[in-house]
């Protein structure tokens, strides 16, 4: 019978359903105001008493005066206890306007006290009628299976929110809550008890729970992985709810429970974007993205359309990765001024005919050569993409007096032991040299941080297709650390780099604490529900094999050249400014560089690269031995009474002039 009743009154038509509560409210109201009469007075004949009028004035004037507290607005399926207290304002409108049109139309008044108990038996009626309405109308989705049995971490409101919305599906269902706040031990929320972390495993086999749900979006990623840490050992699945950061509407439900992601066990919170500065050098502008189908420029180009630029200009050598970000971007900002081009920073005359054409106002230059092991064996070309490129977008940006250019660098140009952090800091040097221009009309700037979690260079992809190939999970050293960060944040660290910038400063984010690689092995290893292989567990599932470090791979990465920085305008963002060459020193540096990678010799690029980059410290990938630099200069000074050439470089167990390589 209910269902029948549910059934058609789901197949009603909005106005339909309206219609159904006015009739209702029309007749169920005056009976209220009857039975209020007859509680005040215990006369079985209080209409001959009073007459209809009251409950007349009532019936017509409860449609107008509901529809103006939105009670007939609302849908009934989604009614909260918002409703309370619109049903509180129109009652009493109701009973005072009966009284006074009493008094206006000279009919019998009602006794006062009978409608003060009228106020209270029509909330009921009201409330009991639109939350049974609710009730009958919010027909779970029927999914096959079992629904789950699982236990909420976090008693709060966002436990207390998810709670209720679990009980109006199939999906899930409640048994109890887990809270480290010891006000709470052993009392209820939602009807359900709240047992203390103490008990966590017993209680986890008594009540048969199969899932556990964090349910505390405020924590903090040191909170998260330390909650994290204590449920995995459970062996059930762990979940959660998003973060604050994703809760904008400040709403919990059963559909909101996700995975939990490696970001949420980052260990230090994002920095938060400050508006103005997110906004400064993009808002209204003509922006150009290099590298835009790349993960930073994707990101990046996404982000600029937030702040309505007046045009976005992508540039990339990848056709799939260009139409990808195109593709996206139209689809999600269909009134947005595109242009996609098709080509590489290395040709020069196809950037200034786009700086030159478009007037372009910002240029984030992100595209670079990232793969550390790629480009130690593919130097020359390499080079020609991270240096040559990059020399490319300053020199259009200088010539058309472009506003402001951003070049997203990396930790790994910071005292460089390979040729792709070399290269970068080759990039960093070009973009000082620009600065420092006088009568210099575009402010150059450098924004420096560390791996990008899901990047195409992250470790993060790499380890996630090794455990669902089964493993080994490879990790080059048992004491590698990094410091890691999300795509979003550093798109918006380089996007608020040009509003700060006043011209050569490198800006590095706080990182927080660096992360063990072997501890983020073993942690996705466990998010994955796996357990790791060793010699005490020979029956895990998934080994860790260390394999050694790279040629030119450090133990850890360093964010700044020189010690000293500059507070900027966001907290927690500092800027430093670091030694460098001058434009035309620059040049002609540059040149030999370039010289040296049209001989595709590795010993004169690296040769070549240490005029450039004195901390760079490469190892050889012929011989697998460090060239050696004694001096920070990178080269070394001669002996008294010898016929050796100012200065060398020693490789292996011989010196090489450094006149050899100019």
């Amino acid at each position: 019978m209910l269902s029948q009743l549910r059934n058609w009154l789901v197949s009603l038509s909005r106005p339909q359903k309206v219609a159904v509560m006015v009739a209702a409210d029309l007749v169920a109201l005056p009976t209220c105001l009857l039975a209020a009469f007859y509680l005040r007075l215990g006369d079985g004949f209080v209409l001959q008493q009073y007459g209809a009028s009251a409950p007349v004035i009532m019936a017509l004037a409860t449609m107008p005066v509901f529809y103006f507290c939105n009670l007939y607005r609302n849908v009934v399926r989604y009614v909260d206890v918002r409703v309370l207290r619109s049903t509180g304002i129109g009652i009493t409108i109701l009973a005072l306007g009966t009284y006074a049109l009493s008094l206006v139309l000279d009919t019998p008044t009602p006794p006062r006290s009978s409608l003060l108990i009228y106020w209270f038996v029509a909330f009921a009626y009201v409330v009991i009628s639109r939350f049974g309405a609710r009730h009958l109308l919010r027909n779970p989705q029927h999914r096959p299976g079992r629904p789950q049995r699982v236990a909420i971490y976090g008693a709060g409101e966002a436990g207390f929110q998810l709670v209720n919305a679990m009980r109006t599906s199939q999906t899930y269902v409640p048994v109890c809550y887990f809270d480290d706040d010891r006000h709470l031990e052993n009392r209820h929320v939602a009807s359900l008890r709240v047992h203390p972390i103490s008990r966590l495993r017993e209680i986890v086999s008594n009540l048969d729970i199969e899932q556990i749900i964090i349910a505390i979006p405020s924590a903090s990623p040191e909170r998260r992985r330390h909650i994290f840490n204590q449920l995995s050992a459970l062996d059930i699945p762990v979940k959660t709810l998003p973060t604050m950061a994703e809760l904008v509407d400040g709403k919990v439900s059963d559909n909101a429970i996700r995975e939990i992601k490696l970001e949420d066990l980052l260990g230090r919170k994002p920095v938060p974007p400050r508006k103005d500065l997110f906004a400064r050098c993009v808002a209204g502008k003509v922006v150009l993205v290099t590298g835009a189908g790349g993960s930073i420029g994707s990101e990046l180009c996404r982000q600029i359309e937030t702040q309505r630029p007046s045009k976005l200009i992508l540039l990339d050598h990848s056709e799939y990765a260009l139409y990808s970000i195109e593709h996206e971007l139209r689809g999600r900002f269909p009134e947005a001024a595109i242009a996609a081009y098709l080509g590489s920073v290395c040709d020069a005359s196809l950037l200034s005919g786009i700086v030159r054409e478009h007037r372009v106002d910002t240029i984030y230059h992100a595209a670079a050569y990232k793969h550390v092991p790629l480009v130690e064996t593919n130097m020359a070309e390499g080079i020609r993409n991270n240096v040559m490129g990059t020399w490319n977008v300053a020199m259009a940006a200088a010539q058309h007096d472009v506003e402001t250019c951003v070049l997203v660098s990396t930790d790994k140009a910071v005292r460089p032991t390979n040729v792709m952090g070399a290269s970068k800091r080759c990039a960093e040097l070009i973009f000082q040299a620009f600065a420092s221009r006088q009568a210099n009309r575009t402010t150059f700037s450098m924004v420096r941080f560390g791996n990008v979690l899901g990047s195409s260079g992250s470790v993060v992809p790499l380890f996630r297709r090794q455990i669902e190939n089964g493993g080994p999970v490879t990790v080059t050293h048992t004491d590698i650390i990094r410091y890691f960060m999300l795509i979003p944040e550093a798109a918006q660290l380089v996007i608020q780099a040009g509003g700060m910038a006043k011209g050569g400063e490198v800006f590095v984010l706080d990182m927080g604490e660096p992360v063990k690689v072997m501890d983020l092995a073993r942690t996705m290893i466990e998010m994955s529900g796996l357990t790791e292989k060793t010699p005490q567990n020979p029956l895990g599932d998934i080994e860790i094999k260390v394999v050694g470090l790279r040629p030119g791979e450090k133990l850890y990465e360093e964010l700044l050249i020189a010690g000293d920085t500059i507070p900027s305008e966001h907290p927690r963002i500092m800027s430093s400014r670091e030694p460098c060459f001058g434009l035309i020193e620059l040049e002609n540096r540059l040149n030999k560089l370039f010289e040296a990678c049209k001989s595709q010799d590795d010993l004169q690029i690296r040769m070549a690269l240490q005029q450039l980059v004195p901390e760079y410290a490469p190892y050889s990938s012929l011989r697998g031995t460090r060239i050696s630099t004694p001096l920070p200069a990178a080269v070394s000074k001669p002996q008294r009474g010898t016929s050796r050439s100012p200065y060398s470089i020693t490789y292996g167990d011989k010196a090489i002039p450094v006149s050899h390589a100019a």
